[in-house]
């Protein structure tokens, strides 16, 4: 008999009950068939037609009168009713293990740039384009707004995630290239600085959706900018943003580099305690990934002695580095310890980060989510690591952050040894349910 489309899942307190669990174990298909008709409301008829079998060998198996043995029709029933195969001592079954989320490079969109010589002007698609180009000029007002997108933009990355707002960041960084072809004395200063940001972001944007090569092109250009503009400190954050990257994409050597060069361009510009204690982390993640400990926890105590030195300054701080709050050093300093192995210092630090934070911070929760259940999982608290990691995937199913996707799923992964036991079948029955 043709199976009909498989049903959705069984209910999640189902599996994790330990009759579900004893009966599975024993590959007692009487009573799994039972507790499916009393927990999940599937009734005979619908197992039948779910698994393959006729409604009258249903019945025989559930009256004890026949039993299943052939391998072939047990993962039937596991494919059908969509019983983890761990449970009946199987191997995952296909549908069990999510895909992986796949991001594909693109290449780069066009970067401004500021040309020496006047260039081709390109058709307007946006009336504020085609104001900006009848007006031949950007005005203070036109800098205001641009400033206040800019914040907009980091308001709208930290609660939903950088990958949408790749067009719109990307669209503002053209508009302001063309204002820069015929701005003047301070005013192309200023657009100048605010371009660096836009492309910064841009390159932030495409980082937190994991394409890396077109993240550095933008973060590149946000330091020619910068550099034009002759801001060494938005340097420095750039620097630290190119340093994180170098840490994803296997590159700690590099991240290193680029965190201590940073630090070198932020002391040029003057004191900066609190851009101090965020580039010292940088620095210790780099550090944690190569198990360098003493260099990780001597980073991390420049971190926090440059963090003292700033408190009762945060006014003097440029506005970009602000969110740099003392919960930021504590889930920071919680990470690099996670990233060193070191996971019974990091768990109190990011729990209470994670009870600090602000609920609206949904891509950080989902962020710190993850590296909490990391340092459970590494001491083998795993119960307390599934309840994390739920957390880390309800929050990343309500944004549009492929990173934070990613870390989920490499924790699946690690998951993978305790396939069996009861916390991680209920963790991936949640992933199956946040994709249908």
């Amino acid at each position: 008999m043709a199976r009909s489309q498989a049903h959705r899942a069984l209910p999640a307190d189902l599996l994790a009950s330990a009759a579900w669990q004893e009966a599975c174990r024993a590959r007692d298909f009487a009573r799994i068939f039972q507790l499916v008709k009393v927990k999940a409301g599937i009734y005979p008829s619908r197992i039948a037609a779910l698994c393959g079998m006729t409604p009258s060998r249903v019945g025989e198996i559930m009256a004890g009168r026949r039993g299943l043995a052939h391998i072939d029709v047990i993962e039937r029933v596991a494919d059908g009713l969509r019983i983890p195969g761990a449970m009946l001592g199987l191997a995952h079954r296909p549908w069990e293990i999510p895909a992986p989320a796949r991001t594909e490079e693109r290449p780069p969109e066009p970067l401004p740039v500021v040309p020496d010589q006047p260039q081709p002007v390109e058709p307007p698609e946006e009336l504020d384009d085609l104001l900006a180009l009848v007006d031949g000029r950007a005005t203070r007002s036109t800098l205001t707004a641009l400033r206040s997108s800019v914040e907009d933009y980091w308001r709208r990355d930290n609660a939903h995630g950088g990958a949408t707002l790749r067009p719109a960041v990307v669209g503002h960084l053209r508009y302001v290239g063309r204002l820069l072809d015929a701005a003047e004395g301070d005013l192309r200063h200023d657009l100048q600085a605010v371009a660096a940001e836009l492309a910064r972001l841009s390159g932030w944007a495409y980082f937190d959706a994991r394409q890396y090569s077109t993240a550095r092109t933008y973060f590149t250009q946000a330091l020619k900018l910068s550099h034009a503009h002759g801001d060494s400190l938005f340097m420095a954050n750039v620097l630290s943003c190119m340093s994180l990257l170098a840490t994803y994409d296997g590159k700690p050597h590099d991240a290193i580099t680029l965190a201590c060069r940073a630090q070198d361009a932020a002391r040029a510009a003057g004191e900066q305690p609190l851009v101090m204690s965020m580039l010292h982390l940088r620095e210790a993640f780099a550090h944690a990934v190569m198990r360098d400990a003493y260099a990780c926890h001597q980073a991390v105590d420049c971190a926090r002695d440059q963090f003292e030195c700033s408190r009762g300054r945060e006014a003097e701080a440029p506005s970009w580095v602000r969110y740099f709050d003392e919960t930021k050093l504590l889930v920071d300093t919680g990470i690099a310890y996670a990233r060193l192995g070191k996971a019974a210092r990091a768990e109190p630090l990011i729990a209470e980060a994670l009870r600090r934070e602000n609920s609206d911070q949904r891509r950080g929760r989902a962020f710190h989510a993850y590296w909490l259940a990391s340092a459970q999982l590494q001491q083998g608290k795993l119960e307390q690591a599934c309840t994390s990691a739920g957390l880390a995937l309800d929050l990343a199913t309500a944004i549009d952050s492929p990173r934070v996707s990613g870390h989920v799923q490499e924790l699946h992964r690690r998951m993978l040894p305790y396939a069996r036991e009861a916390p991680v079948l209920v963790f991936e029955q949640r992933m199956r349910d946040s994709r249908s």
